[in-house]
């Protein structure tokens, strides 16, 4: 299957066929059995580090949390379980957010 849908943010998602990116398209932090997005909510990509593909729902965040930027808990990063993944947005694109490192 090769379709893909809008959100209200512009963010698109296209229909993905190999197991390496069955994780694209995954909003982070939700159950396993409804991991894809869902309309009228906004969405940052996660941009490289190890929740690349991801996406961060950042529907209702302000201004000022959006600029702060996330520690998001993955056992993916450098300092295993218990770890954080480190993501700011990227400059002038509010959904795309880049990997600034990891955290213990």
């Amino acid at each position: 299957m090769n379709s893909s849908q809008a959100f209200s943010n512009g963010f698109t998602i296209a229909g993905y066929r190999d197991d390496e990116q069955l994780l694209r398209g995954r909003v982070y932090g939700t159950d396993h059995d409804h991991p894809g997005p869902l309309p009228h909510r906004d969405y940052a990509e996660l941009v490289g580090g190890p929740l690349d593909g991801l996406l961060l729902d950042i529907t209702g965040w302000t201004a000022d949390e959006i600029q702060t930027g996330v520690a998001l808990m993955t056992e993916l990063g450098q300092f295993g379980p218990g770890g954080r993944a480190l993501y700011d947005p990227r400059p002038g694109e509010r959904n795309r957010w880049d990997w600034s490192g990891d955290s213990p």
